[in-house]
């Protein structure tokens, strides 16, 4: 069963993501009404700290991020071929697996998942999960 904690960090993450996703569309948003937006419109509880790690943490780290999920890439594909929303779930994965030592490689793969049916669909979910698995 999920703890009350662990609900408040998924909530982060789909924050997170809207945050992030938003930000690609328009780059020059400022940051802090941004999530301060994306907070005010989530539903239930969320854990703001994690949501401005994560965010941070993706943006600070991008070029880091995106060599590593590329590698996992089969040679059909590249980090251009993906969409938004794919390119988006796997770099916040990856940026939880390389450098939140608190969240194991599976609970980053199983909230990737969950981004996924959120925001994407079974197809890529399944492209997720195979890049995900092959990572770890």
């Amino acid at each position: 069963m999920a703890t009350r904690r662990n609900i408040t960090k998924q909530v982060a993450r789909q924050g997170a993501f809207q945050v992030l996703f938003a930000l690609q569309s328009n780059p020059d948003a400022d940051l802090d009404d941004l999530i301060d937006q994306v907070v005010s419109e989530l539903t239930e509880e969320v854990d703001q700290e994690y949501l401005h790690t994560i965010v941070n943490g993706v943006l600070e780290q991008q070029a880091e991020l995106d060599p590593v999920i590329a590698q996992y890439l089969s040679e059909h594909w590249s980090l251009g071929r993906l969409t938004k929303t794919d390119l988006l779930i796997l770099r916040i994965a990856v940026y939880e697996m390389k450098f939140q030592t608190n969240v194991p490689n599976r609970v980053a793969l199983n909230e990737a998942l969950e981004l996924a049916k959120l925001f994407s669909d079974d197809k890529s979910r399944r492209f997720i999960n195979g890049v995900l698995s092959n990572l770890i």
